[in-house]
């Protein structure tokens, strides 16, 4: 199966990318990990972006979709692959159906995680991170470490990153609004959208979304 994995920053898309992907028996492809690979491998692709990030300027969309595409044409995603993060926008999303059309595929479903907008702030803002050794992460509500500000495993300071302020996050919600979202009605327009409620335990969204897909592809 070729599948989109959409959502909100917080909706645990790489989450439930990586139970799915495994699931279907597909590679996960992320924009994150496509970026470290071409980057520490030194790739044409990979100095570019890095040229980009450097500067402090967005990497231009061409770049990420030449990365996309060439992770795309390796052996392990012949049968499948789930992209998370990739297309982020339209022109990235039209991009990915010309790649797939020149390459006599198609997209089978478009995984849309839906979380209340107040969730996903909750969700993002409650975050803690051991500044010590910055793998250990809690969650003031869900997750709380048994001391205030003071990481369970190896006893370092726990701080809110500033990518996690209520502020930021509500930022990122904005850009996520006006960037990614218009796929999703781009998608619809292909029926290819499935809606999953990604609230509850991280196995119960996992089945709603495989029961979705097995619904798609009977």
């Amino acid at each position: 199966m070729r599948i989109v994995l959409v959502g909100p920053p917080g909706a645990g898309k790489g989450t439930q990318a990586a139970y799915l992907a495994e699931n279907l028996a597909i590679p996960h492809i992320s924009t994150g990990d496509l970026f470290r690979a071409n980057i520490s491998q030194g790739t044409e692709l990979g100095k570019q972006a890095k040229a980009y990030m450097d500067a402090g300027n967005l990497v231009p969309d061409e770049v990420t979709i030449g990365m996309a595409k060439d992770r795309m044409e390796q052996p392990d995603a012949a049968n499948g692959f789930l992209l998370d993060g990739f297309p982020r926008n339209l022109a990235q999303a039209e991009a990915l159906d010309g790649i797939l059309q020149d390459a006599d595929q198609k997209l089978d479903a478009v995984l849309d995680l839906e979380v209340p907008e107040e969730e996903v702030v909750k969700r993002i803002s409650g975050r803690r991170m051991c500044r010590k050794d910055g793998k250990h992460i809690f969650h003031v509500e869900y997750s709380p470490s048994k001391t205030d500000g003071v990481c369970d495993i190896c006893g370092g300071e726990l701080y809110q990153r500033e990518d996690d302020r209520e502020d930021t996050v509500r930022k990122r919600l904005e850009v996520y609004h006006t960037e990614t979202e218009p796929i999703i009605d781009y998608y619809k327009a292909q029926d290819l959208v499935v809606t999953i409620p990604a609230l509850g335990k991280v196995d119960e969204v996992t089945q709603r979304a495989m029961a979705a897909l097995e619904r798609e592809a009977a």
